[in-house]
């Protein structure tokens, strides 16, 4: 069996990272450990294993890497928060500060909203149909 392990996320911090992927997100720490060059090896995921790949959270090195810090798919959404229930991660997540960028709506494929991370990378929040 093959799946996507993690999804590499560049940041400007890690701990500002972790902080909001855990308490604002709601995700659970994995794996925080120190790597010879001075990096952190640092993963976060959004629930049990099964729920898909979980993101390698690393600090950006350069003037290239801190370009795309916020902008990692060109201002499209490009990471996808699936739930089984919208209202109560929708609510937990505003109370907790995250922007959303417009009102949950309905459409055939489940209720959705888009939302901000700390550093500008568009998400959805998505309950599925079914």
């Amino acid at each position: 069996m093959r799946r996507i392990a993690l999804v590499t996320l560049v940041v400007d911090d890690y701990d500002e990272a972790v902080r909001f992927y855990t308490e604002a997100l709601g995700f659970r720490l994995v794996e925080d450990a120190p790597r010879p060059d001075g990096s952190r090896w640092v993963v976060v995921e959004p629930g049990s294993e099964a729920a898909g790949p979980g993101l390698l959270l690393t600090r950006a090195k350069g003037d290239v890497q801190r370009a795309r810090v916020g902008d990692q798919t060109g201002g499209r959404v490009g990471f996808f928060l699936h739930t089984d229930d919208f209202a109560r991660d929708h609510a937990r997540m505003t109370a907790a500060g995250v922007t959303f960028l417009e009102q949950p709506r309905h459409e055939p494929y489940g209720t959705v909203a888009v939302f901000q991370d700390l550093y500008g990378n568009r998400w959805d929040l998505l309950q599925p149909v079914g």
